[in-house]
């Protein structure tokens, strides 16, 4: 089969698409023909070795966390699935034309599987993160960098809880912002003050990791109200770094549900052929990105 894999740490160029054997499902694990896969920061950063010191990989290693596709091995003890369903989850080595899920859930009818590769991680993330800033019905959440994936999910999840939102983002996606009812303003000089006319700030997320946790520190007034999934350095501050995952099976099944009430959608906003793998790294890893980026296998 067709995967990508990286033989040593570095930039895009160290992406290739090769043969591989293919994997198979073990006990409680499906196996997919993949269709789609969801692009990641995380996997750019797994690519450029920052994870090395927290959670070593060996090499050559495979990418990608998130896929949707159609089952075609189910291992022993699962239950409720069968070859031929379509399904979205998480697995390990997505990147690929076959790759083993551990979590998954059905897609729901009308959903595409390019689409569908976009939910998992994302919509894990943001539930995870908006717990963590203890943010209740009634109150305002500040997203910093609020127009890509895990900002698309955080502001529907806000917006079905009957939590306001202010999101910042760039000019191009003001509108975007807007749309999924978010008091939108940009970044950039003067931005604290353009937050603070729109309204009190109760919890905040850094989602771009662009140095701003000393600003939504001095916004919520307490560290503790802060989370930060893209700036290492926010633990100096007294904000907790978010990176140990929750349960994608609730995560999934969240998704489902929103997405079955039509309360959530997250678009796609470029679809690359698996061989283009580290375009989709370098476009992901400039930012601005409106929803998802997914590779198709």
């Amino acid at each position: 089969m067709r995967k990508v894999s990286f033989a040593e740490f570095g930039g895009p160029d160290v992406l290739h698409l090769t043969d591989a054997e293919e994997p198979h499902a073990g006990p409680g694990r499906i196996r997919v023909a993949v269709r789609a896969a969801g692009v990641n920061p995380f996997d750019w950063r797994l690519r450029e070795g920052q994870f090395q010191g927290t959670r070593p990989i060996e090499l050559p290693s495979g990418l990608g966390l998130d896929a949707a596709g159609v089952v075609d091995e189910v291992g022993e003890g699962v239950e409720g699935v069968e070859p031929g369903d379509r399904v979205f989850g998480e697995g390990s080595s997505t990147y690929a034309e076959f790759a083993v899920l551990w979590a998954w859930a059905r897609m729901p009818e009308g959903l595409t599987f390019e689409e569908a590769a976009g939910y998992p991680s994302v919509m894990e993330t943001a539930l995870r993160v908006i717990g963590e800033t203890g943010v209740r019905p009634g109150q305002t959440l500040l997203v910093s960098g609020a127009s890509g994936g895990v900002g698309s999910a955080v502001l529907q999840i806000a917006r079905d809880r009957g939590i306001t939102v202010i999101g910042t983002a760039g000019a191009a996606n003001q509108d975007y912002l807007r749309d999924l009812g978010a008091l939108a303003t940009t970044y950039g000089a003067g931005w604290v003050e353009r937050v603070r006319r729109l309204g009190h700030v109760d919890a905040a997320l850094d989602l771009a990791g662009s140095g701003v946790i000393r600003e939504l520190v001095e916004l919520t007034g307490d560290p503790r109200k802060v989370v930060s999934i893209a700036d290492l350095g926010a633990q100096e501050f007294g904000v907790r770094f978010s990176g140990e995952a929750g349960s994608m099976p609730d995560a999934l099944a969240e998704t489902v549900r929103l997405l079955s009430r039509g309360r959530l959608h997250i678009p796609v906003e470029r679809a690359y052929p698996l061989a283009e793998a580290a375009a989709a790294h370098i476009d992901s890893r400039a930012g601005h990105t409106r929803g998802r980026r997914v590779l198709i296998v």
